[in-house]
């Protein structure tokens, strides 16, 4: 157990939006009921790190906290600080398992966020790491954090609706900053279905209960919307198209508060992988756009992810349904709300969430991730954590294999082809 009379100091890893400007962001934000503090900021990018401290300290002196954020030059530094006791990893996912073991052999508690990385071979180093600790590290799949989803999860597992037998989770979320961001090459982040898939496969495998999935198979790929075209601007910025997929005027974008630039670091930077405007037309990228993938668990359990980052912004873009043999439950994310059907159909209710924290980031998920991780500096095991991220993974790989041979079934565990 720690001593937690003092100050808990983190350090972000990564200053990028979800480290800095929604985990640190809320960090700050809480500064006047919690002892977490972050203790500085680590980016290969010099201007992003002196940008993102700037950011986090006026949060703290508008939290009328008298405290400073450190600007560190590397990855050692920030580690070998003494007042930082929490390594938050929010790097680019090819770059998660460098950061993890040197928090690790540094004697740090480590939040790693999702997905856990690209390839397997890196989340069982990271699972090794965990191993050889013997502490675990928290991970940041949002929707274990979400009430609905926890309560959606709950009631499946309650009897209410008897054995849960089908799930239809369907996401389709305008994302298609996935392909104006580094998350363009699968190399640097495993595509969509890693860095948006890996939240919905948890979710499978948190209703399936440790049952174990025995194939996935899945149809989709890229649709040829955004087919390439040599002669489109290199980025937004430049464009004077009329253009729907306009970085930080879309609807989507609007919603979920990023309608601006955290800062000038990425309005001003040259390199694909550090700007966040690149045109959705620019050759080069090569990940997938849609998928309708299903896994089979051997507790008989079917789930189906129906999945896409081209659907228009609407407030039913994600969607939970879970089929058991007696009724049914959907939950709808954008309100929170959870429609009940129990009883063969004789009793029908709706549950509501007016949480207080649902206009925040992530519908409130991310204040609810502060407080676990509070909890979890305190010597509570997180909700979710790397075994997770390694059985979400492989649903990832598996899908994307059954992608490239045609839907054929494969083996989640083994990585094989039927």
């Amino acid at each position: 157990m720690r001593d937690t009379s003092r100050t808990i100091g983190a350090v972000i890893i990564g200053a990028g939006e979800r480290g800095v400007y929604f985990i640190g962001s809320r960090i700050a934000e809480a500064a006047n009921g919690t002892p977490l503090r972050i203790v500085g900021v680590q980016d290969l990018l010099p201007d992003r790190t002196r940008l993102a401290a700037a950011h986090l300290d006026a949060l703290y002196a508008e939290a009328g906290v008298a405290h400073r954020v450190a600007v560190f030059d590397g990855l050692d530094a920030a580690l070998a600080h003494p007042d930082v006791d929490l390594a938050i990893v929010t790097t680019h996912t090819d770059n998660h398992r460098q950061p993890v073991e040197r928090a690790v052999a540094a004697g740090k508690r480590v939040y790693l966020d999702k997905p856990i990385s690209v390839t397997l071979e890196d989340a069982l180093a990271i699972s090794e790491a965990e191993s050889q600790s013997g502490q675990p590290i928290m991970m940041g799949f949002t929707r274990r954090y979400e009430q609905p989803w926890i309560e959606s999860v709950e009631l499946a597992r309650s009897g209410r609706i008897g054995t849960p037998r089908m799930v239809l989770l369907r996401s389709v979320i305008p994302y298609t900053r996935y392909l104006q961001l580094w998350h363009r090459t699968g190399a640097r982040s495993g595509g969509a279905l890693n860095d948006k898939g890996s939240h919905h496969f948890d979710v499978l495998n948190w209703i399936a209960a440790g049952a174990r999935p025995l194939r996935v198979t899945a149809t989709g790929g890229r649709s040829g919307i955004f087919a390439p075209d040599p002669d489109a601007p290199e980025r937004c910025r430049d464009c004077d198209r009329d253009c729907p997929y306009r970085r930080h005027e879309t609807l989507i974008d609007r919603f979920e508060g990023v309608a601006r630039v955290p800062n000038a670091s990425w309005v001003d930077a040259a390199a694909p992988d550090d700007r966040n405007d690149t045109c959705v037309y620019r050759p080069g990228a090569d990940i997938d756009d849609h998928a309708v993938v299903t896994v089979q668990y051997d507790s008989g359990l079917v789930a189906t992810l129906f999945f896409t980052i081209f659907g228009p912004w609407s407030e039913d873009q994600e969607t939970l349904e879970i089929i058991g043999d007696s009724g049914r439950l959907r939950m709808e994310r954008h309100s929170g709300d959870i429609d009940l059907v129990e009883r063969h159909g004789h009793a029908r209710s709706v549950i509501r969430h007016p949480d207080p924290d649902r206009g925040s980031s992530h519908y409130g998920a991310d204040r609810a991730l502060v407080r676990h991780l509070l909890r979890f500096m305190k010597g509570e095991r997180p909700p979710v954590g790397v075994a997770e991220g390694v059985a979400s993974l492989r649903l990832v790989r598996a899908a994307q294999l059954s992608l490239a041979n045609a839907g054929t079934p494969v083996d989640p565990m083994s990585g094989d082809v039927a």
